[in-house]
């Protein structure tokens, strides 16, 4: 059976799609500071893909000699948008984990951040 030109028009796009989004856009390399930390970009990607076409009649298509007429042309499209926003990094230094936010956060975003730092300094304190 021959393939509709919808599907070649739909497979170029989404392996262009592929090759602009793989898993190292949301989770970047891991980058080794002097320190001994370790930061990792993460982001947030979002895409959405359309295609369409159909297959328009010429009212003077000439007809076959069975009286049917012949295969009527095709027009079509894609189209595609990608978004790519930095969500922060993820920093590990030892045995600690922490997120820093790449766009400013409200007060109470950052009292939960620090909610498992603040923790660990009073189990500190009351092991002393």
């Amino acid at each position: 059976m021959e393939r509709h030109p919808i599907e070649g028009i739909m497979t170029t796009t989404l392996e262009s799609i592929r090759d602009m989004i793989d898993v190292n856009t949301v989770i970047g390399e891991p980058i080794a500071t002097a320190d001994g930390s370790t930061v990792i970009p993460i982001s947030r990607v979002s895409f959405g893909f359309v295609a369409g076409g159909g297959e328009y009649p010429r009212r003077d298509a000439p007809k076959q000699e069975d009286g049917e007429r012949r295969a009527l042309p095709f027009a079509g499209g894609t189209g595609a948008g990608v978004s790519v926003s930095p969500l922060g990094f993820l920093v590990t230094h030892g045995d600690q984990v922490r997120l820093l936010p790449a766009t400013c956060c409200q007060p109470i975003e950052r009292v939960i951040e620090l909610i498992p730092q603040a923790m660990a300094e009073v189990r500190k304190a009351v092991r002393g």
